[in-house]
């Protein structure tokens, strides 16, 4: 079986979580780094065994490899896939897809003229306990959904911010608590709990003044299935909590942290609680291999691109409703394409 060869675009923070994802599949192999920093770009290099090193992403894109892994702040993610796509090479982008509905939307469609595979990383979606969570939700074992909230509760320094010159900054970061940080939780409520139809919410940048974008929200959701849900975000909370998701039916609650399951039940005490991940867990590595499945079967990827805008639907339609002051209905905000009639032929 030929193997899958990857590229990744940025040496930084989150670039070590892809290479051992992609060193440790077996059908894939780690080809080549492309950073403006070469110094950070050869120490990179040579933990992972890289042989091809580059400062030109450009260049990197000449060479023969099948994937891009796209490490680079946030509001760049657009760039780098669309100019992936026009190589031809699939795309794995980090979170959020991109902060705008026009870069996010030129990305989903550059990839699908190109023909290439394009997927996004939210890890949590491959913990045991989340993924059964969903399942009993869309069973019906916990009736119809009343109510479903996130709790993204974050703490976050000043030299964290300082650590990077886009970090809370709306041009490249897109947004703070909820953008950066809270989008993973985000996306597991509209994942488990369904569309959105329209929001209502307030933010502030309570705790750091040094920084353009939030680092305290809370928002109120209605679902189109009925239900209502709340978000609280942060960056400014001191302990910093796990992300937690709590679903509540007319016949039963879930809630679930990463590491905890703190309610399981139902009325028909029908629920049978799950595992726990294990403490070797790798979210990324079970993404990547997926990907690496999805080029060879010529699939779908776990989370494709179309997917993955969701989220950043959701947090941006709450910043333009924290803007103005009152509910803000989704469609209305920006219409929402279909997946099914994303591509006109």
């Amino acid at each position: 079986m030929k193997q899958v060869s990857f590229g990744i675009i940025g040496a930084g923070v989150l670039a070590p979580l892809h290479a051992k994802a992609i060193v440790s599949n077996l059908n894939a192999k780690l080809v080549a780094i492309a950073d403006l920093d070469f110094a950070k770009a050869g120490r990179f290099a040579q933990e992972y065994e890289i042989e091809q090193i580059f400062t030109d992403y450009e260049e990197m894109l000449q060479e023969p490899i099948d994937v891009v892994c796209l490490c680079v702040p946030s509001g760049l993610h657009a760039k780098f896939a669309i100019r992936c796509a026009e190589m031809g090479k699939h795309v794995l982008s980090e979170k959020p897809l991109d902060i705008t509905f026009k870069n996010m939307d030129a990305m989903i469609n550059a990839c699908h003229k190109a023909d290439v595979k394009l997927g996004a990383v939210f890890q949590r979606r491959t913990l045991p306990h989340f993924i059964a969570a969903k399942k009993a939700f869309d069973s019906g074992a916990l009736g119809n959904m009343m109510m479903i909230h996130a709790y993204l509760k974050y703490y976050r320094t000043d030299a964290y911010y300082a650590s990077a010159g886009w970090r809370g900054q709306w041009e490249l970061d897109g947004g703070g608590a909820l953008m950066n940080q809270g989008v993973h939780g985000i996306d597991l409520l509209q994942w488990i709990g369904g569309e959105v139809e329209s929001v209502i919410a307030f933010s502030g940048t309570l705790a750091r003044k040094e920084i353009e974008v939030e680092d305290t929200a809370v928002a109120i959701l209605r679902f189109k299935n009925g239900g209502l849900g709340t978000i609280q975000g942060a960056t400014s909370i001191y302990p910093e909590q796990e992300t937690s998701i709590e679903i509540n039916g007319d016949k039963g609650t879930i809630k679930v942290s990463d590491s905890e399951i703190e309610i399981w039940e139902s009325m028909n005490n029908d629920l049978i609680e799950p595992s726990l991940p294990k403490p070797n867990h790798d979210g990324h590595a079970v993404i990547i291999d997926d990907l690496v499945e999805a080029i060879i079967d010529d699939r779908d990827p776990m989370i494709p691109g179309i997917e993955a805008r969701k989220s950043v639907e959701i947090i941006l339609a709450i910043y333009e409703s924290a803007r103005i002051g009152r509910e803000v209905v989704l469609s209305e905000f920006y219409p929402f394409t279909h997946p099914t009639n994303m591509f006109p032929d």
